[in-house]
């Protein structure tokens, strides 16, 4: 028990697959005893699934090709998950200090709080 507690400390887990900038979630239905997920972050509804957990990667990379073929043949831009946007909510005090700081600055508080998710993201 220990080792394995060692070893996600570690590795870290995740409940989300990667691929060709595409986000897959990662679900079990004890009802059903299959492993499934959805593309996230996109407005299609687009699922997959596996009996066992070591061919949902794969499940999911193929449905991300298919996708991505289904487009070509159709000629359509496929969704991307992220668009550079989004609506964030603060309390009224964090948005004025914000505010206040990024003019402290000079930048926008766009910038602002771009600059700081940076920082904290890759860092």
């Amino acid at each position: 028990m220990k080792r394995k507690e060692k070893k996600q400390r570690q590795h870290g887990t995740t409940n989300i697959l990667l691929y060709k900038g595409y986000i897959g979630s990662v679900n079990f239905s004890s009802d059903d005893e299959v492993f499934w997920g959805k593309i996230e972050h996109i407005n299609d509804l687009i699922t997959f699934e596996s009996d066992n957990a070591h061919e949902l990667k794969d499940a999911f990379e193929r449905t991300v090709d298919e996708y991505l073929a289904f487009c070509k043949e159709k000629n359509i831009q496929p969704e991307k998950p992220f668009k550079g946007s989004f609506n964030i909510r603060l309390s009224a005090e964090i948005h004025r200090l914000a505010f206040i700081k990024a003019k402290q600055e000079r930048v926008s508080l766009n910038k602002f709080i771009e600059t700081t998710l940076e920082k904290k993201l890759i860092s």
